[in-house]
């Protein structure tokens, strides 16, 4: 959450899950603050859902089962992933890549 009050972008509001699903470290949707995301958004007049998780393999789990819990009552979108600024793509990965190739935007 700070890092995203530091971009001055984002002005609306916050829920925080407090992790992500890990069945393997028994950590699953019980563990994380989701149902009273899922009754927030379920009461009405949210216009979108940002999903800012990271992209790890227990980040895209969380995302891909919150984004089904939200998706009949609102618009879920996540935060797009690429090279960093000042990064240089010879090092770059081709996960990320691949992640910066999606999320493109037109000019």
């Amino acid at each position: 959450m700070i890092a995203l009050e530091k971009t001055r972008e984002y002005r609306g509001l916050y829920h925080v899950l407090g992790g992500t699903l890990s069945p393997m470290d028994g950590i699953g949707p019980d563990r994380l603050n989701l149902q009273s995301l899922v009754q927030r958004v379920g009461q009405g007049g949210i216009q979108e859902v940002i999903l800012a998780i990271g992209p790890s393999v227990e980040g895209e789990t969380t995302a891909l089962y919150t984004g089904n819990l939200l998706k009949p009552f609102t618009k879920v979108t996540r935060i797009a992933f690429g090279i960093p600024m000042g990064g240089d793509l010879e090092y770059a990965d081709e996960v990320t890549l691949a992640r910066a190739l999606e999320g493109r935007r037109e000019l």
